[in-house]
């Protein structure tokens, strides 16, 4: 019996530029309410895309952080350049 080998982690840039392309669909209210429709649940998919591979990105720095005893996580704060 061979293992069924894990799914791909989310392409996060993808799915983001993706995201971003339907929501300016969205925005300009050029479609039909049930295409409108269609690509709303679209967004939703790919938001939950973006939301999974953002986790798995923390889970891996967490998992880096504890294997070295002299790193720690500390809280980002971005300029305000």
């Amino acid at each position: 019996m061979t293992e069924k080998p894990s799914p791909a982690p989310p392409d996060f840039e993808r799915a983001l530029g993706d995201l971003e392309a339907t929501v300016d669909q969205l925005e300009h209210g050029d479609l039909s309410l049930e295409e409108a429709l269609k690509q709303f649940e679209r967004g939703v998919a790919l938001a939950r895309d973006c939301q999974a591979a953002l986790k798995q990105a923390e889970q891996k720095v967490e998992i880096l952080l504890q294997k070295s005893a002299t790193a720690a996580a500390e809280p980002f704060e971005p300029d305000d350049a």
